[in-house]
C-alpha cells in the first residue's frame, strides 16, 4: 500500500505523539479535553488504515481480575469510562452509548497452588469493590454445567463490569474528538530525533518526508514498534512484537447460556462472541517476531486449541472454524506490564508502552495519566508511578500474577 505523506502545519508543537492508534489517540483526547492544557498536539501515524496495529487486532476484553490493586483500579476506571461513555464527551448526542458485555472472566485452576493464588487475588479485588468470587469446582459446574471440571480445583469469576466491549468505537471517537478539539493528525513517519547537548531533552523530530519540527514532549505510543521509536532517542526499551492468535468458531450445539471468557489452565482462552465463539492463544514457541510478520500458524487450531476447547466443554466436540487472524502484543519482556512516564535522563521523552495484551482496557486510565503528567507534572487521578521506567533501570519488576 502506498501512503501519501502529509506535511505538518507548524514547525513546532508542545506535544508530538508518535503512533496514532489506541494509546496515541487516548493521550491526544485526554490532553485536548483537559481545560488546563492549552498547548499544541501533533499525532504522527505511519499507516492511517491502522490495518496492522494492535488496535485493529484486539479482542476488546475488560477485566478487574488482577493480582495488584493498581491494575484493578485502572480497569475500574475503564469500566466507568465505557459505561458512561457519552457523559465523558459532554453528552454529545452524536456519541453512542457503549455497553459492556459482562459475561465475566472465569479463571480455572487445576493445582492447589494456583487455586490459592486465585483466592489471594480475590481478596485484593474484593477490597477494591470488584465483584469477583472464588468458586469450587462443584459451584462452577452448578452454574455452568457445560464445563468439564474433573481436573479443576476451583476458579474465580466476576459478572460485574467484566467481559468485552466495543473498543473500536472508543478509539474512533477519541480520534475524531481529539481532531475536533485541535489535535493535528499527520500521516507520516518519525525517522530520527535530535537531543540537546546534554542529552536530557528531545529537541526535534525528523519526518520521513524530510521536515524537522521542534517538540516540547515526545510521547512514544508506537505499540509493538516502541523499541524502534525509543532507539531514535538513544533509549533501550524491552518491548517486542509477539504473535497472538484469534479464532472465531461456530458450534453445532451452541450453549444454552453465555460463555464467560474462560482462561483454561493450558493458557488458551475462549468466550461468547455474538452468535459465535472466540478463542485465543500464544504459540508454543513465543519469540519476538518481525514487525511485519502476521503469518498464521494454522496447525495451532487443529493440534492445540480445538482439542483443549473440546476437553473443557465436551459440547464443543463439533465446532467449525469461521475466521482467524494473527496480531501482535506489544510485549514487555521485563515484566509484562506497562512502561509509563518520562525517561530517567531524557526527561521529555514519555513512555506509554509495553502493555502485553491488556492495553485496551488500560488505555483510558493511561491516557488520562499521561495527560496529567504533561499538564501538571504529576499523576493526579491514579498514582501510576509503579509503572515508571526507573523500575527497569533498577531491575525491580512490577509483579502481576494475572497476565494472559
Amino acid at each position: 500500500m502506498i501512503v501519501k505523506l502529509q506535511k505538518p502545519s507548524k514547525n513546532s508543537y508542545d506535544v508530538v505523539i508518535i503512533g496514532g492508534a489506541m494509546f496515541g489517540s487516548s493521550v491526544a483526547w485526554f490532553l485536548s479535553s483537559n481545560p488546563d492544557f492549552d498547548g499544541s498536539i501533533l499525532v504522527v501515524e505511519k499507516d492511517p488504515s491502522y490495518e496492522f496495529s494492535s488496535t485493529a487486532h484486539t479482542n476488546s476484553c475488560m477485566r478487574q481480575q488482577f493480582s495488584n490493586e493498581i491494575n484493578v483500579r485502572i480497569s475500574q476506571f475503564a469500566a466507568d469510562f465505557v459505561t458512561n461513555f457519552r457523559s465523558y464527551f459532554g453528552e454529545d448526542t452524536r456519541v453512542p452509548n457503549i455497553p459492556i458485555q459482562s459475561y465475566g472472566y472465569m479463571y480455572l485452576a487445576d493445582t492447589q497452588a494456583f487455586a490459592q493464588t486465585l483466592q489471594d487475588s480475590q481478596v485484593i479485588q474484593k477490597s477494591c469493590g470488584a465483584g469477583t468470587k472464588y468458586m469450587t469446582a462443584e459451584e462452577i459446574k452448578r452454574d455452568y454445567p457445560f464445563y468439564n471440571v474433573e481436573d479443576i480445583i476451583g476458579g474465580n469469576h466476576n459478572l460485574i463490569d467484566e467481559g468485552y466491549f466495543d473498543g473500536g468505537t472508543v478509539f474512533d471517537w477519541w480520534k475524531r474528538s481529539a481532531k475536533e478539539r485541535g489535535a493535528e493528525y499527520l500521516t507520516n513517519e518519525v525517522v530520527a530525533m535530535t537531543k540537546n547537548a546534554a542529552g536530557t531533552q528531545v529537541e526535534s523530530v525528523t519526518f520521513k518526508s524530510g521536515e524537522v519540527i521542534k517538540c516540547g514532549y515526545a510521547v512514544n505510543a508506537s505499540g509493538p514498534r516502541a523499541a524502534l521509536t525509543a532507539s531514535m532517542a538513544g533509549i533501550e526499551i524491552p518491548v517486542q512484537p509477539r504473535k497472538r492468535y484469534t479464532f472465531i468458531f461456530d458450534a453445532a450445539q451452541p450453549l444454552d447460556r453465555d460463555l464467560p471468557l474462560t482462561i483454561d489452565p493450558s493458557g488458551i482462552h475462549f468466550r461468547t462472541d455474538g452468535t459465535y465463539y472466540l478463542a485465543g492463544c500464544p504459540p508454543d514457541d513465543d519469540p519476538a517476531v518481525d514487525y511485519d510478520d502476521f503469518i498464521q500458524d494454522y496447525s495451532l487450531w487443529e493440534e492445540k486449541v480445538w482439542p483443549i476447547i473440546a476437553h473443557r466443554i465436551p459440547q464443543f466436540e463439533a465446532i467449525k472454524l469461521i475466521n482467524s487472524w494473527a496480531g501482535h502484543y506489544a510485549f514487555n519482556s521485563f515484566d509484562q506490564n506497562a512502561i509509563l512516564g518520562p525517561h530517567d535522563r531524557v526527561k521529555n521523552f514519555i513512555f506509554v508502552n509495553g502493555f502485553s495484551g491488556h492495553g485496551f482496557q488500560q488505555s483510558p486510565a493511561m491516557g488520562r495519566g499521561i495527560s496529567e503528567l504533561i499538564t501538571y507534572g504529576e499523576y493526579r487521578s491514579l498514582d501510576l508511578s509503579p509503572f515508571n521506567y526507573e523500575r527497569i533501570i533498577n531491575n525491580v519488576p512490577f509483579v502481576e500474577k494475572a497476565v494472559i
